[in-house]
């Protein structure tokens, strides 16, 4: 009578969760997140830029918000597509790795917090809507929320059901898509607050402008100490107060500076770009590109001058 073979061994239903497995997961959910809200900053940075709203409030001329979105999805989008991609060709190897607990947590707290999310945004924008944001801005960030969380959801429903695990041609599909995506919403950026080299240009304008209203501060300090206008900017100058005059950053050059009358005077720079119709800046400082003289005038009745002190004599 011949031996009976040996049973197969069960096969494993899950595999021990390693520490790499454990920060490839981390990584994926910062990485996720970090994209959603760039994604959505952007997104909505666009829409406030396509339908202004007076209500809004101040508007940052260079785009910090969309500067920071643009670079935090540049980095995230790439390494979210690079840490899904190895640890599903991990499973691929060791099926078991489906269904380590890290895999599982991180799905469901996905699925969770993106729901969450979703609310939270809706809550808000009909709070703003009630309180009077124009219909268009309203609904398209709607739009663009719904979009996105669905899509967010629907993908990682999928990766929950093993949906992607047995159709890697369509998952790598899906990563080139979201690629491409990223790439085309970060291009789109640039049309709103420029290339590096024009906001680059703009920031030197925005100093230029802070120079000379800092020059007209001094000037009107001037002219009230002494009861007329200095003769040129370097009258200015007081090694005591450690004032001295700021010369344009962009061409070392100093500012020009002419006295038209007893009250009145020009400062004139050189400015590479007119200003946005989007800045804040005062009107009367408002410029087009190129030599730009600002004319200003002293009134008397509103500046008046200081009285010369009494001379100290002597002990």
């Amino acid at each position: 009578m011949e031996p009976m073979a040996a049973a197969p061994a069960p096969a494993t239903s899950s595999a021990k969760t390693s520490p790499k497995d454990f920060f490839l997961w981390a990584g994926v959910i910062i990485a996720l997140y970090g994209s959603i809200g760039s994604l959505l900053t952007l997104l909505f940075e666009y829409i406030n830029y396509a339908f202004p709203d007076a209500l809004a409030g101040y508007v940052d001329p260079y785009n910090g918000p969309v500067r920071v979105a643009m670079a935090a999805l540049i980095v995230l989008v790439p390494t979210l597509i690079i840490l899904l991609r190895i640890i599903r060709d991990t499973i691929e190897r060791e099926p078991g790795k489906a269904n380590i607990w890290v895999r599982r947590w991180a799905l469901g707290l996905t699925l969770f917090i993106a729901t969450v999310t979703i609310l939270i945004d809706l809550i808000t924008l009909i709070n703003t809507f009630l309180g009077g944001e124009i219909t268009e801005r309203f609904g398209l960030k709607v739009l663009m929320v719904l979009l996105v969380a669905a899509g967010v959801f629907m993908h990682f429903l999928a990766d929950m059901w093993g949906y992607w695990i047995t159709n890697p041609r369509k998952a790598t599909s899906v990563g080139i898509g979201v690629f491409v995506l990223a790439i085309a919403v970060v291009v789109a950026g640039f049309f709103i607050i420029g290339t590096p080299g024009q906001v680059r240009m703009l920031r030197l304008d925005a100093e230029k402008v802070q120079d000379l209203q800092n020059i007209q501060s001094q000037i009107t300090d001037y002219w009230q100490q002494n009861g007329m206008l200095p003769a040129e900017l370097g009258a200015l100058t007081d090694s005591l107060s450690q004032m001295s005059i700021p010369v344009d950053p962009q061409s070392g050059a100093p500012y020009t500076y002419k006295v038209v009358n007893q009250t009145a005077f020009q400062l004139c720079a050189m400015f590479s770009s007119a200003t946005s119709p989007n800045d804040t800046m005062e009107q009367n400082w408002q410029h087009g590109a190129g030599t730009v003289c600002f004319d200003r005038t002293i009134d008397p009745k509103r500046y008046s001058t200081v009285s010369p002190a009494h001379p100290i004599k002597p002990l």
